[in-house]
């Protein structure tokens, strides 16, 4: 049977792709995988045995953007809370009980500005927000016009003025725990932190400790590290803290179009064509 297979689809990362899977699919030319982020697969391993690698950007870039933009909504009006005062048996409840912060006029800092962020920047701009952003490379002029995006060089600047700090980065060893209690420390105690790249870039227990101190206003992560937290993780029990499971690229059409953006990938490698996303090893 291994010698049949030519493609594998990763569907939320399974199979496991390991040293004894790849030796024994000695025909494999191609792994799609359904979605952007390649941090489960080890790319040299599967590049090693002449494997090309794509994911799906294309797909999701606009789910996920989407996804952002509910919980930088959500955390800023307290839904949540006030969904929970208003289902209640006493309705009895203070003005301040019920107060968010506003978003028109605020600050958004994008750490990350791939074609994920930059949506989350396009969606910022119709909300009136200002927009920082800071990444590896710096996006072209035109584009940061077309957004009303300002560039920084270093992410203190960019913590040290947002009100709501937003993770788009890709899981590295350079983004493992990039958010920790210094980076924290630098944002505002009116600043909202989202996480929608992965659990791993917050180190989770300094998350905790700023959100119980007042460090940060809050918090709204799609992403935690493991997924799901254990049901005794404090950050279940903080009132402040919105968590939604990885709902990312989680929509029909979404869903659809990584399928067929994975299907388009595996034709183009079995016939011998350029892959329209591939990856390759950094």
């Amino acid at each position: 049977v291994g010698k049949k297979v030519q493609a594998i689809y990763l569907w939320w990362h399974k199979p496991v792709i390991d040293k004894e899977l790849l030796q024994s699919l000695p025909n494999l030319k191609v792994i799609a995988n359904s979605g952007v982020g390649m941090d489960h697969l080890d790319l040299k391993l599967v590049a090693s045995f002449g494997v090309k690698i794509a994911n799906a950007p294309r797909a999701v870039s606009s789910s996920t953007a989407d996804t952002g933009m509910a919980l930088l909504l959500a955390s800023a009006r307290r839904l949540l809370e006030v969904h929970n005062i208003s289902i209640s048996s006493s309705t009895e409840y203070r003005e301040a009980d019920i107060l968010g912060v506003e978003v028109a006029g605020a600050t958004l800092g994008i750490i990350g500005m791939g074609s994920i962020g930059y949506k989350i920047a396009l969606r910022a701009k119709a909300f009136e927000m200002n927009v920082l952003y800071h990444n590896r490379t710096r996006r072209k002029v035109q584009e940061e016009q077309a957004v009303s995006a300002t560039y920084c060089k270093k992410i203190d600047s960019l913590l040290q003025q947002a009100d709501f700090v937003m993770l788009v980065v890709s899981l590295t060893p350079q983004t493992h725990k990039l958010i920790g209690k210094r980076e924290l420390e630098l944002m505002k105690p009116t600043a909202t932190l989202i996480n929608i790249s992965r659990g791993a870039v917050v180190d989770q227990e300094a998350l905790v400790a700023a959100l119980r101190t007042g460090v940060i206003r809050a918090a709204a992560l799609d992403v935690t590290s493991p997924e799901p937290l254990p049901r005794d993780h404090p950050l279940l029990k903080l009132k402040n803290v919105i968590i939604t499971p990885h709902l990312g690229i989680k929509t029909d059409k979404a869903t659809y179009m990584i399928t067929e953006e994975a299907v388009e990938n595996i034709l183009a490698a079995l016939n011998g064509l350029p892959l329209p996303s591939e990856v390759f090893p950094s």
